[in-house]
């Protein structure tokens, strides 16, 4: 039988619980992904059982150290604190310094925990290639030193997320980061909202900023973001008995859908709208055309009553970023398949660009910057977490125990879809939201295995 443990989500349940973990001394969770040996075998190498009890202790609290790096290291990349005051000014250059910290106290426990620097999902490997073919871009192309600085700024994302991959083994750790989320998010919304209302238009004018830098700075990239998030708060609001928490997140689903509204993002409705689809597809199995239906009539009753410079962005297509956005994306792909092996060099497209724009879409900004290849290994580390879902979704089905990790699966599968729509209209597929998203998803699928194996 499961033990029946919190699993932070809602129910009761045994998906990897912190028992199943305590069991382990010398391992985080128990995992069939093959690891990525970094050295050749060595016959006289110390196996993991053989560890004294006293250095395991040590190695596993290193784990802890580590995700505790990746949780501040989130909290400085989503609310960014030092940008609203400046007595915090000095923090500026904090999420560095985590990120260094981070990797310092990562490698070495994770080379005693389990012997490899990362274990080996097939995401993993796909996005070190993308890193390699980063690399091999850069040498030919036309502004080097803007290709290293984007290296720098592209490394970074793909080390946090091997270090997610790795640490957030147990589904305390996940709550935790999606918490976090929700509160940045419902936060950056709520100042969307309040720029919006109050005509804070700083944007040509016509729309609003974010009201922090970084990934939140640009309304489309906001949009995205908040795509995203709707289906993981519509989950985990199913995914729970407890009253609070169910207030808690269908609050954060409508905070997030007006938040989506404030920015006036085409891609972003877009983005929404097919999230929407793969949640009424997957939630309403039984009724998926009256449920359709009644979504359909819904969402055309909002736009109805939606602000009328809202509706007019949404349903033109032919004003100036539009007429932009269609230029560079038929000279993203002419240079994709001018440059098809290693492309123009990464982060070199501005210099082509009619308009010294970016591409405004994140598989032509792969394709044109890091070539073909490229594109192809973004695409299946973007696709390769659905199959593991898919299985999570079928083995969990009608299993009342299991439902927080029924709905989660499908929640996450939703808002990749709505990411994979949004970003054809975005440049971000060197940002933070996709690599966040497939972190969450290995994440549950390690951590349901885990209560599989503890159970078998």
């Amino acid at each position: 039988m499961v033990d029946e443990v919190d699993n932070g989500f809602g129910n009761q349940s045994g998906w990897g619980s912190d028992q199943a973990i305590r069991r382990r001394p010398f391992a985080e969770a128990p995992t069939t992904e093959q690891p990525l040996n970094v050295s050749a075998p060595n016959p006289t190498q110390v196996s993991p059982a053989e560890i004294p009890d006293s250095t395991a202790s040590i190695l596993k609290a290193g784990h802890a150290l580590s995700f505790a790096g990746v949780f501040l290291f989130s909290l400085m990349l989503y609310l960014r604190p030092y940008e609203w005051s400046t007595s915090l000014s000095w923090l500026s250059s904090t999420a560095f310094w985590i990120a260094v910290a981070t990797t310092a106290i990562f490698i070495p426990t994770q080379l005693g925990l389990e012997g490899n620097l990362t274990a080996r999902p097939r995401e993993v490997v796909f996005v070190l290639l993308l890193l390699v073919f980063a690399v091999l871009s850069i040498p030919t192309s036309l502004s080097p030193s803007a290709g290293l600085y984007a290296l720098s700024d592209y490394a970074k994302v793909i080390l946090i997320f091997v270090v997610m991959v790795n640490v957030v083994r147990t589904e305390a750790r996940l709550k935790a980061l999606l918490f976090l989320t929700f509160i940045a998010s419902a936060i950056v919304s709520i100042y969307a909202l309040n720029d919006y209302l109050s005509g804070n238009l700083t944007l040509q004018g016509t729309r609003i900023t974010g009201s922090i830098g970084g990934i939140f700075s640009n309304p489309n990239d906001l949009a995205l973001h908040l795509v995203t998030m709707i289906p993981l708060a519509f989950a985990l609001f199913l995914g729970t008995s407890n009253v609070f928490k169910k207030l808690f997140y269908g609050a954060a689903a409508i905070i997030f859908i007006v938040g989506i509204v404030a920015t006036s993002s085409r891609g972003g409705v877009l983005g929404l709208a097919a999230a929407c689809f793969v949640l009424v597809l997957k939630y309403f199995r039984k009724m998926r055309l009256l449920v359709g239906i009644a979504v359909m009539v819904f969402g055309l009753g909002l736009l109805a009553v939606a602000p009328g410079d809202f509706r007019q962005r949404i349903f033109t297509t032919g004003d100036a970023s539009a007429v932009s956005r269609t230029d560079d994306l038929k000279r993203s792909i002419f240079l994709a398949v001018r440059h098809p092996v290693f492309g123009i060099g990464l982060g070199n497209y501005v210099f082509y660009s009619n308009q010294a724009k970016a591409t405004h879409n994140a598989y032509t900004q792969v394709a044109s910057e890091m070539g073909l290849i490229a594109a192809a290994f973004y695409i299946l580390f973007l696709v390769s977490p659905f199959k593991p879902l898919l299985r999570i979704e079928r083995e969990t089905r009608g299993d009342k125990k299991k439902k927080s990790v029924y709905y989660l699966s499908l929640g996450l599968q939703a808002s990749l879809i709505g990411y994979m729509v949004s970003s054809f209209f975005a440049s971000v597929p060197y940002l933070w939201y996709a690599y966040y998203l497939v972190a969450y998803a290995i994440a549950l699928r390690r951590i349901y295995d885990s209560g599989k194996a503890k159970a078998a």
